[in-house]
Formats: C-alpha cells, sequence, structure tokens
C-alpha cells in the first residue's frame, strides 16, 4: 500500500475513534448508575518496566468516582495523559466494572457505539501491522511521526460489553504463553535477523551478527524432529469472571479496562460486584497444576526451549 494513502487512513481512522469513545461517554454519562468499582493499580515509573512483580496494591473507587475514572481512563489514549515520571512502555491498567439500567433502546444506541469503536480499534491495529506494509522494527516511528505520543496499546484495547450478568468478580492471571515451533520456523527467524544487516543494542553490529551466526549454529545442530517451545513470560495482568445463573456459565475475560454492564428493564438481578484483592505472587495456590515436560532453554533472548 502507497505509505501516504497508509498515513491518511491511520490519522482517519484514529480521529474516528476519539470520535466515538466520546460519544460513548457522554451516552454513558446520560444513563442511570446502578453500580461502579474500579481498582486503580500502582503507576510503574520510568525504568521499572521490566522488574519483577511480586507485590500489587489495589486502591478501589466506587459509585460516582469510579464511573468519572472509569470513563477517563477509556480515553487516556496518549503519553501526555500520564503523570512524566510514568512509564509509557508500561501498559497501564483499570479493572474493574460500571453498571447501568437502561431499556431496549438505550441498550441497542449503547451497544452500536461500543462496536464501532471497537471495529475502529481493530482496523487502527490493522494498518499498523498489516495494511502500512511497514516493518515491526519501523511501526513506533511510523505511528509516531503522525499521531505524537499515542500508547498504542490503549489505543487497541477493545471495551467489553455485558448483559444482565449475575455477578462479576475479579482475579488475577499470571500464565506463561506457550507456543510450539518448529526447528525450520527458528532457523528462517534467525538468518532473517542475520541478513538485515542492522545492530540491536547493546551490541555492536559485528557483535549481534556473531551472535545471532552463533545462535544459527547451535540450532543446526539440534535433531531435525527436537520439539522447540518458544516459553514467554506474561506480567500478571488482572481478570473478570462473570458468573451467568441462566445459562450455568462463567466466562473469563481480560480486563485491562472497566467492562460495561448493562441491566434492562424486564431483568431484576441486581449487580454483585466483587472485589480486586492486592496481588502477592508468593500467596498464590495452584488449584490443579498439571505436570509439564522438562524444558532445557536454549536460546534466552527468545525465550526458545527445548523439550528433554
Amino acid at each position: 500500500m502507497n505509505k501516504y494513502f497508509s498515513i491518511e487512513l491511520l490519522t482517519n481512522c484514529f480521529k474516528k475513534q476519539e470520535e466515538k469513545l466520546s460519544s460513548l461517554v457522554e451516552l454513558l454519562m446520560s444513563y442511570q448508575l446502578i453500580d461502579a468499582r474500579v481498582f486503580e493499580l500502582p503507576k510503574i515509573e520510568k525504568g521499572e518496566e521490566h522488574e519483577q512483580i511480586t507485590e500489587i496494591m489495589v486502591n478501589q473507587l466506587q459509585g460516582n468516582e469510579a464511573l468519572n475514572v472509569g470513563l477517563h481512563f477509556y480515553q487516556k489514549l496518549f503519553i501526555h495523559h500520564n503523570n512524566p515520571n510514568v512509564s509509557s512502555k508500561a501498559a497501564s491498567r483499570l479493572p474493574g466494572a460500571l453498571c447501568f439500567a437502561v431499556n431496549h433502546q438505550q441498550y441497542k444506541e449503547a451497544m452500536e457505539v461500543i462496536n464501532e469503536v471497537n471495529q475502529l480499534k481493530i482496523e487502527l491495529e490493522n494498518i499498523v501491522t498489516k495494511e502500512s506494509g511497514i516493518s515491526k522494527e519501523q511501526r513506533f516511528e511510523f505511528v509516531h511521526d503522525h499521531l505524537r505520543g499515542l500508547i498504542t496499546l490503549n489505543a487497541y484495547r477493545s471495551i467489553t460489553p455485558l448483559l444482565n450478568p449475575d455477578s462479576i468478580n475479579f482475579g488475577w492471571a499470571n500464565k506463561n504463553i506457550i507456543n510450539k515451533v518448529t526447528k525450520q520456523q527458528i532457523l528462517e527467524r534467525l538468518e532473517k535477523s542475520y541478513n538485515a544487516g542492522r545492530a540491536v543494542p547493546p551490541y555492536s553490529y559485528d557483535q549481534w551478527a556473531a551472535l545471532v551466526a552463533l545462535e544459527i549454529t547451535d540450532i543446526k545442530k539440534l535433531p531435525d524432529d527436537v520439539v522447540l517451545k518458544i516459553k514467554r513470560p506474561v506480567k500478571v495482568q488482572p481478570i473478570t469472571r462473570v458468573w451467568y445463573s441462566e445459562i450455568q456459565k462463567q466466562i473469563q475475560y481480560a480486563c485491562p479496562v472497566p467492562v460495561i454492564v448493562f441491566y434492562t428493564e424486564e431483568s431484576e438481578i441486581k449487580p454483585k460486584l466483587g472485589t480486586l484483592s492486592n496481588y502477592n505472587a508468593n500467596a498464590i495456590k495452584h488449584k490443579y497444576k498439571p505436570k509439564a515436560k522438562p524444558l532445557e532453554l536454549v536460546i534466552p533472548r527468545l525465550h526458545l526451549y527445548k523439550e528433554i
């Protein structure tokens, strides 16, 4: 795609998202609030992005205060919306739930706007990652040249609407992401990196080329039927567990932003909102932890392991 056409698509799509988010906030402000609860998490300061998180202290807000903070958070899309000391590299999250009593027309109107917002978020990510044709290494520059200071993760995050749930509880998830890969896939990835002809800090060009060449040699030594896995640790994140008694089903969602909960006129359900406890990594108890096959680290920077 033509670069200038991509820029126009990017800026137009983002402008539409801002407008629709503003419309959503205005609409929700006009609805009857039943209950609201959000959980403020500590801000990550600059330079602390990669430190291991073992404890998270939660500050709970309720009612109109929670509503105002929650609605503002949907529109928090730029670095300048943060305190200057807060890291722009670390994801900011505000789990919670905003609950409204609505008639069918109000529900329909809200869902139309939420769906439009979420579609624009998908389109924005698609423009940046696919349609622009720009490499992964160039995406930051492409976005920030035209939307300076944009926090792309916030701009990509969808909003979750819920209808007449019986209860909404909150918790923490900190699982690893594990992807099975082939020897050939890893070789292709390493060779592409080697042939890119660039240095990756803190290495010089020659140091980086030597490192990748050594990794290629190590992978080639492995048997062709080796089982390789990328086991990437994921930082702990808030989740919500939503229970529907009518269908006897619990659904779990990631909860980086408050979920929007609608209770329609004929519903006799009263919202039951749980709380989000402080996180303590040392206090986690696994109900069931399946025995995993032993792994040996092969390439640390790629989190690449082989089964042994």
